[in-house]
């Protein structure tokens, strides 16, 4: 029976617990979180990306129920933890030791191509229009945006995510390789 999931070829006819579990042991990572992001196309193309990129923790902070159809079924290979609150977040990250990148275009950010993304991150995206919370731009170890050279006050968070995920690789992942092999 041909494996119709939408998985690499490597993947073809492996149970869902051997994919992820092979996943998970490359993990290079990176973790990323959604706060109160209100659009399911928007947490789906998100999910997805993560998925395209290794990472293997997402965090959902304010929110449990999604329609899980953007992602195409990637969620199903990656680990979804729903906090309450962001409070909870906060101190959840900080017991790791990770660095709370928050990814917004608001006063006090810095720009992407002027910042090293740290090893140990959790890069945040807020809802698309409000962005992220006053707390967590508070409690944020550094607000990064993404710049921009048309007329948009903002990209779509799906874009703006996959545009830092793939930033965070390139500084973290893809340059050792290249330094490396």
């Amino acid at each position: 029976m041909e494996d119709k999931r939408n998985v690499i070829d490597k993947f073809k006819g492996r149970s869902e617990s051997e994919i992820i579990s092979e996943l998970d042991s490359e993990d290079h990572g990176l973790v990323i979180a959604l706060e109160n992001t209100e659009r399911d196309f928007n947490m789906g193309t998100i999910v997805r990306s993560a998925n395209a990129f290794g990472v293997r923790q997402i965090y959902v902070i304010g929110r449990r129920q999604w329609n899980k159809r953007g992602a195409m079924m990637t969620d199903k290979y990656l680990h979804i933890t729903y906090l309450t609150t962001t409070e909870e977040f906060v101190e959840k990250m900080r017991n790791e030791g990770r660095e709370i990148i928050a990814i917004d275009n608001i006063p006090g950010s810095v720009n992407m191509s002027q910042t090293r993304l740290p090893k140990r991150a959790v890069l945040v995206f807020g809802q698309e229009g409000p962005g992220i919370s006053a707390e967590l731009a508070g409690a944020a170890d550094q607000i990064v945006a993404i710049e921009q050279f048309g007329s948009t006050r903002s990209i779509n968070v799906g874009a703006a995510a996959t545009v830092a995920m793939y930033c965070w690789l390139q500084q973290n992942v893809l340059q050792w390789y290249r330094d490396f092999t």
